[in-house]
């Protein structure tokens, strides 16, 4: 799944590319994505972290999961999740920031803008 600088080329891709952003699109998730910078962890590290019920952080585990954001590792009994590429998910985060401080930026230039007009 390369957005290297073009469009993509196929529905399969488009598709793609949804699932990733979708799993992006809840704020526990991201804090799951912020944990696991840090190091490996398992469901029941992740439920004391975000204080959440351990079905709802299992459902954002296997969203992420499902996207390919995470990778995993049985130890014993214990399932242990890491990022499954870290360098990869911290650029996109890294650009989604720098997008949204843009956005921001040219938020407020254009609100300054209309109240001087007026």
């Amino acid at each position: 799944m390369a957005i290297n600088n073009h469009v993509a080329d196929s529905h399969t891709e488009l598709e793609s590319w949804a699932t990733l952003f979708k799993s992006l699109s809840d704020p526990h998730r991201l804090q799951i994505i912020q944990h696991l910078q840090l190091g490996e962890h398992r469901v029941a590290d992740l439920v004391d972290h975000l204080g959440l019920a351990q079905s709802t952080v299992s459902t954002h585990v296997a969203s992420l999961r499902n996207a390919g954001l995470l990778a995993s590792h049985t130890h014993g009994r214990a399932t242990y999740y890491t990022l499954a590429h870290p360098q990869e998910t911290v650029q996109l985060l890294k650009a989604a920031s720098e997008v949204l401080t843009s956005s921001d930026t040219c938020i407020e230039s254009s609100q300054q803008q209309s109240t001087s007009h007026a």
